[in-house]
């Protein structure tokens, strides 16, 4: 976002609206001025700067002086990214929901769920609808041979010699320098 750059005739009106309100009473007279002359803005000091708060819009904006004055920038809302997101997954239902209805029905399938099973009652579903399941559901896991056996039984023996072999090198080396 740009900055918002205020002039400096609004700055000196106001440091001359501060000193005439201290002058003046100080609460009395902002108390007694209407909403539009209170002004638009709440401002909250902070150790950067000014926290900003449009009373009008509700737009909260962080204020710091630079070199060329006082600069304002937007806070960013979380609010409205959240807002966007819920309606753009709101949009997407309603996509998906039209999809499944305009979607022809698979033959084979029933619109009624299937009563759940009592686990208390125990009940077995008939013996050739079992096995039809059992059938399905069987995975077959390929079993090495003897040959990938010894392959990898010799690849951890050589690996276990090199091993003992870099151990006492190690071993040679420390109790040669001491």
């Amino acid at each position: 976002m740009r900055p918002v750059k205020s002039s400096t005739t609004f700055w000196l009106a106001a440091a001359a609206l501060a000193a005439a309100t201290a002058l003046s009473g100080g609460l009395e007279a902002a108390q007694s001025a209407p909403d539009s002359e209170n002004g638009r803005y709440s401002m909250t000091p902070m150790p950067e700067g000014v926290l900003r708060l449009d009373t009008r819009t509700g737009t909260v904006s962080t204020c710091t002086r630079n070199g060329a004055g006082w600069a304002c920038y937007a806070v960013p809302d979380e609010r409205t990214a959240l807002d966007a997101e819920i309606g753009r997954l709101q949009a997407e239902v309603e996509r998906l929901k039209g999809q499944l209805a305009a979607a022809p029905t698979v033959p084979g399938k029933i619109d009624e769920a299937l009563p759940k099973s009592d686990p208390l009652t125990k009940a077995e579903p008939k013996s050739a609808e079992r096995k039809s399941a059992e059938g399905e559901r069987k995975i077959e896991i390929p079993l090495p041979s003897d040959q990938d056996v010894d392959r990898v039984m010799s690849f951890l023996e050589k690996a276990w010699r090199r091993l003992i072999d870099m151990a006492n090198r190690v071993q040679k080396d420390v109790s040669g320098k001491i």
